[in-house]
């Protein structure tokens, strides 16, 4: 946990331990960040596709298909 400081003022005993009980319960509260999933069609490995071959159904392979390898 962090250290409390106190800049300014001169508060009693029992401020300073409501100030670190509303500290202390906001950070239990909380909630931890939830990693957000990749959506499919962000992935990267999607836009390669590969290389055009010469030769016959060479024209097939030319084509633009989701998911670049198939």
């Amino acid at each position: 946990m962090s250290e409390l400081r106190v800049i300014k003022g001169e508060p009693s005993p029992e401020e300073l331990a409501a100030l670190v009980m509303v500290v202390a319960a906001r950070a239990a509260a909380a909630p931890a960040p939830v990693p957000t999933p990749q959506r499919r069609w962000a992935a990267r490995h999607h836009m390669l596709r590969r290389p055009v071959v010469a030769g016959p159904g060479g024209w097939r392979d030319s084509s633009w298909k989701l998911g670049g390898l198939q």
